[in-house]
């Protein structure tokens, strides 16, 4: 699949930083590769970051991302950083 606009969002702003929100069918491998999302390279910023929830067609994970560049229209995610969903209880 491919970055889809209507599926992030903005969940906060202040001094130049934005927290996003991403979901998708795609696997976490797959978006954070380079120019994924190309098509918001004119909102990303680097050091923005993105929590998002991956492969909700199959596979799903949770985590964040952030945005580790944006030149040249070309967006950069680091991988994702995911949020562990074991229960040691």
């Amino acid at each position: 699949m491919a970055y889809a606009a209507k599926d992030l969002s903005v969940l906060a702003y202040a001094n130049g930083f934005t927290l996003w929100h991403y979901t998708t069918p795609d696997p976490a491998s797959q978006v954070d590769d380079a120019g994924y999302f190309n098509g918001a390279s004119d909102m990303l910023r680097a050091g923005d970051m993105l929590l998002a929830n991956t492969g909700t067609g199959g596979t799903p994970a949770a985590g964040v991302f952030v945005v580790a560049a944006n030149m040249g229209g070309v967006v950069n995610l680091a991988n994702l950083t995911a949020f562990d969903a074991a229960n040691s209880d």
